[in-house]
Formats: structure tokens, C-alpha cells, sequence
């Protein structure tokens, strides 16, 4: 069957393409060269794009279409096609306020293991870890169990969204460790501004669970 180019599966990384900061297996590496004989395929994940190729390979080579935190950096056969900037976005001093405040909620939180890397700078946004991404697999599972009792995140962002209300942020709290804040707007379906509609029949997304 030739390629039908008018439909697109869109991939997330972290729980659907690969188990969470692990490595793509062969198995599903095969599973997408397949598929892309077929239709279009293209991936779209929250980390940047060093982080993606470290789980998934070359990803602007593997996918027709390759959006990297959320679309922020989009490639298109192999090709950057656009860049946007937090910096740009909330200005400098703006963005100092928010780290400012996010360091000093952390240095006065109370939980059983702090380690390294609280915040993770981003083209498109910021990565915010009260466990801290340094830490490990057996910690990180830890810290999940923890955070679902004891309601960590959710409490610092609703703390946040009061606080930087004047800058129309969006909080995402996902994976285990960690929630994103971006600009309203600049979730994954950011990337869709690249995929025209007319060129489309069909786009399918296939993700594991978000929590807004």
C-alpha cells in the first residue's frame, strides 16, 4: 500500500514511545520505520531536543515531523522549520521573578530527599522539580508515592498560579517528579500551528496521562 502523506500519527515520548527517561526499544523502533511506509508520523514531547534524541535517536531523522518541547523547536524531513523563546516571551526580569520564587519555596519545603537540578531552563519553559531531577530511579519512584499523599505539587502550583497570575502561565503537572510552566498556549498542542489542515486528513496523538 502506497504512503498516505494525508495522515499523521503524533507520537509523545516519555510513557507512550519509550517507559519514562528510558531509551527507545528496537522493538518499537521497527514498529515506526513500519508505520512510516504507511502514513506520516511525527513525535511532539515536553523536554528539549538533546534530551529527545538520547531517549529516541536521531528523532528529526525518524519522524516526517519532529517537535521538540511541545513544538518550541520543529523540524520538518530532518529540517528546522521554527524556533520560539521563553526569554523572548516574559523578558528577563520576569523570568528572574518566577525562579527567584520557585528556589525560595523550595528552600523552605519540607519532604524526605532533596537532590539536585530543581529547575531545568527550557527553550519554551521551565521544568520545576521539588525532589530535584538529579535524583534516582528508586527516589523518583519514591517521591511519586509521596507527592500523590501528600498533594506536593499540586499545592506549589496552585500557590503559583495565584502569585504569576499577571503573566497568563500554564502549570502541567506530568510524569513523576516534576510539573512544566509555559506560557498559555504553549502546551503540545503548540505544534499544531506547523500542521496545516488542508494538508491533513486524519492527526492522531497517542499520550499517556496528563494531569491539567
Amino acid at each position: 500500500m502506497p504512503k498516505n502523506p494525508r495522515v499523521l500519527a503524533l507520537f509523545d515520548v516519555d510513557g507512550t514511545l519509550t517507559e519514562p527517561r528510558k531509551t527507545v526499544s528496537p522493538e518499537t523502533l521497527s514498529f515506526l520505520a513500519t508505520l512510516r511506509e504507511k502514513i506520516a508520523i511525527g513525535v511532539v514531547g515536553g523536554s528539549d531536543l538533546v534530551k529527545q534524541k538520547e531517549q529516541l535517536g536521531d528523532s528529526p531523522s525518524l519522524f516526517d515531523w519532529c517537535f521538540a518541547e511541545n513544538g518550541l523547536l520543529a523540524h520538518k524531513d530532518g529540517v528546522v522549520i521554527g524556533q520560539t523563546s521563553l526569554v523572548q516571551h516574559l523578558g528577563e526580569e520576569n523570568l528572574k521573578r518566577l525562579i527567584n520564587w520557585v528556589l525560595a519555596y523550595f528552600a523552605q519545603l519540607d519532604i524526605p530527599v532533596k537532590r539536585g537540578t530543581f529547575v531545568e531552563f527550557r527553550q519554551g519553559m521551565l521544568n520545576v522539580s521539588p525532589i530535584g531531577r538529579n535524583c534516582s530511579r528508586e527516589e523518583r519512584n519514591e517521591f511519586e508515592k509521596f507527592d500523590l499523599a501528600n498533594k506536593v505539587r499540586e499545592t506549589m502550583v496552585a500557590r503559583m498560579k495565584e502569585e504569576f497570575a499577571d503573566l497568563k502561565l500554564t502549570f502541567s503537572i506530568g510524569g513523576q517528579i516534576s510539573f512544566d510552566v509555559f506560557p498559555e498556549g504553549w502546551d503540545k498542542t503548540f505544534c499544531l500551528q506547523y500542521l496545516p489542515h488542508a494538508d491533513f486528513d486524519e492527526i492522531h496523538f497517542f499520550g499517556d496521562e496528563t494531569l491539567p
